[in-house]
């Protein structure tokens, strides 16, 4: 039986001693370390997994933004974001990600608001599952 080709973004991972993996992107060969967290056992000394996902929505929220941007015919500037991941009580899952992203001066109301609905539309918040409440805020300098 002959495996069938890959259709997508393949990310590979080598587990490690004291709750550790190392993950590596196929395509660029770069890599990340994770860890439980310390409230689970680990360090505390990377990212765990869950904290990957609270990462993903952020970079996700802006990268959009971006891109939109850029089909738009505009540069949209620097944006800084955090995001807060709550973790429920047993049995453990992601239950709020409270993300805060920062938006350049400049923006006229038009794009403030595409560029909000954008963000509150990305692959990964779309891929979140409903019980997960998302809380995100948008802050402008003018």
């Amino acid at each position: 039986m002959s495996q069938q080709p890959a259709t997508g973004v393949v990310m590979s991972l080598v587990s490690a001693p004291q709750l550790k993996t190392q993950v590596t992107h196929g395509p660029s060969g770069a890599t990340l370390p994770t860890e439980a967290p310390k409230d689970n056992g680990g360090t505390g000394g990377s990212f765990s997994p869950t904290d990957l996902v609270a990462t993903a929505l952020m970079s996700c929220a802006v990268t959009t933004m971006h891109l939109v941007a850029n089909k738009e015919g505009f540069t949209l500037g620097e944006v800084r974001a955090s995001v807060e991941k709550r973790m429920t009580p047993p049995p453990r899952k992601i239950g709020e990600l409270v993300l805060s992203i920062l938006m350049p001066a400049g923006l006229t109301r038009d794009k403030r608001a595409m560029l909000e609905k954008i963000a509150h539309e990305c692959p990964v918040a779309r891929s979140l599952h409903p019980d997960v409440k998302v809380t995100t805020s948008f802050g402008y300098p003018d």
